[in-house]
């Protein structure tokens, strides 16, 4: 019998050796970027015949100490992953998913723990608040809307990218440690900053010149003025974050790091490769081909794994614990688990069946050994069990590059028609831009209201009053809006009041390409 060690070395240098195409392919596959309407409400998971039971979150939570009745003798007539596939069919999931710890309001969310007012977001981790149409917010964030990697203590966030310690920060990528800065990137320690690129420790600048502060307020003033140019002002940044604080490493906007290679977003992490926004203010080490880790050390493969956990080997949603091999959702320290699922505070456990440890450590060896027999030791889940459509995933945000063709070769599934899309009867409709020629809405195929006739747009319901205060129309919030690809979405009172309080302009696209915009880089 081979040490345990022994395999989980075989295993590190397998997922080592991983590409990046290979790493976003397999990897970030499985975290899916829509919400699918069932009917319980609301999923992460599609209704197809790969994906599994679901319940309310409150169900799996209530139930999680009885999962391991559905634990199930290994078959060793099957393969592994084959194995696994019949235990993640067999066990009610969370329609969403949901991290230990207590979250309030964040029913239209997916990927949650310990948050509160959560809207059409994803990735929202460890005490945050009011979060809108957002992806990867993680430790005490509050009012941010419409961004990406927003981290450590930030506040009032709109339309930015990659914000560490920072707080009103608008239509911006890559800030650090600054306050009141617009339409800027790469500021580390700045404040009242304007079009400034690359600068730190400065104040009172514009297009990196530094003016004094009453003339700086003044031109501040009339360049908030154009509302209409704000969006074009944020396609123009510099698209790359710079690396700072880190010796070693390449990538996109990695900080206090230290030999990182192929990183993206990436904070405090030693020692790494194909990681994508990943990291904590605790410092991690040892993380490879992961996405959205906070595990402390030795992370090969996961996905979503956080909590100080450590060895964790090509598994996905684990909060804490250690050795955990090929697992999902799995939470409160659990120990020395194999292809299990749902467990809480549990240990030595393979295909959710409890063993003793030398029992484990037995029946483990003859699995690895049987794994690296069918030569898929090491490797992550293949694209026949995953659940969900490529084209919904992370995966083609980060490269749609990716054919439909390419990946249904490998098993992955490919959504060819749009989501289908429920418009209320009666529904008041109007454009976000000029609308074309024809005056009826680009309705996609399956939508309840085909042929609705839109009247308006977004222009006709902002704009200066007679006081040069700008000004929003509550009436918005009666209406729905469609953008010039003919997707749908709403203006919900929280964001209204935000938008009104920052005298900001009502988003002229749904509020899923408005996540896109922060994956250009």
């Amino acid at each position: 019998m081979q040490d345990l060690k022994i395999w989980e070395e075989k295993i590190k240098n397998k997922i080592k050796a991983s590409s990046w195409k290979q790493f976003i392919e397999t990897r970030a596959s499985w975290y899916p970027l829509v919400f699918n309407k069932r009917k319980i409400g609301i999923s992460r998971y599609p209704e197809t015949k790969r994906s599994p039971q679901i319940v309310e979150n409150k169900t799996f939570d209530e139930n999680i100490d009885a999962h391991t009745k559905y634990g199930r003798e290994y078959d060793f007539g099957k393969n592994f992953f084959m194995n696994f596939q019949e235990l993640f069919l067999s066990i009610p999931l969370g329609k969403t998913f949901e991290i230990s710890g207590k979250s309030e309001n964040t029913d239209f969310a997916d990927t949650i723990s310990s948050s509160k007012n959560v809207y059409l977001s994803f990735n929202v981790t460890k005490g945050n608040e009011n979060i809108l149409y957002s992806l990867g917010v993680k430790d005490h964030i509050k009012d941010t809307l419409n961004s990406v990697m927003v981290w450590d203590n930030s506040e009032i966030v709109f339309n930015s990218v990659g914000i560490i310690k920072s707080f009103k920060i608008f239509y911006s990528r890559y800030i650090s440690d600054s306050n009141n800065i617009w339409f800027s990137s790469n500021l580390m320690g700045c404040s009242e900053c304007i079009f400034c690129e690359g600068l730190q420790n400065k104040n009172y600048c514009i297009e990196n010149k530094e003016f004094d502060k009453e003339t700086y307020f003044k031109e501040k003033e009339n360049i908030l003025k154009k509302k209409n140019e704000f969006y074009s002002y944020f396609e123009k940044l510099e698209k790359r974050g710079k690396n700072y604080g880190s010796t070693k490493v390449n990538g996109n906007f990695i900080i206090h790091s230290e030999n990182v290679e192929n990183g993206a977003m990436i904070y405090q992490v030693k020692n790494g490769k194909n990681i994508l926004l990943s990291g904590y203010n605790y410092g991690m080490e040892n993380i490879y081909t992961s996405l959205f880790c906070g595990a402390k050390s030795e992370c090969y493969g996961g996905i979503g794994c956080g909590l100080m956990a450590e060895n964790i080997y090509n598994s996905f949603g684990i909060s804490g614990g250690q050795h955990l091999f090929y697992s999902h959702a799995c939470s409160g320290g659990c120990s020395f688990l194999i292809g299990c699922i749902g467990l809480q505070n549990k240990h030595f456990c393979i295909l959710n069946k409890q063993y003793s440890k030398e029992e484990w450590y037995e029946l483990a060896d003859k699995i690895f050994a049987s794994m690296e027999k069918d030569g898929i030791l090491g490797d992550f889940f293949p694209g026949e069990l995953n659940p969900f459509y490529f084209n919904d995933t992370m995966a083609y945000l980060i490269d749609d590059s990716f054919t439909k063709e390419e990946v249904e070769k490998e098993g992955f599934m490919w959504r060819d028609e749009k989501i289908k899309v429920d418009i209320p009867e009666g529904a008041e409709i109007i454009y976000a831009k000029n609308p074309p020629v024809l005056s009826y809405i680009p309705l996609i195929k399956g939508d309840s209201q085909s042929g609705a006739k839109a009247e308006g747009v977004l222009s006709d319901y902002q704009g200066f009053d007679e006081n040069r205060n700008w000004k929003i129309n509550p009436e918005i919030l009666k209406k729905v809006i469609v953008d010039n690809d003919g997707n749908y979405y709403k203006i919900v009172p929280m964001e209204y009041d935000f938008l009104m309080k920052y005298g900001l302009p009502l988003p002229e696209v749904h509020w899923l390409e408005r996540i896109k915009m922060g994956f250009k880089f």
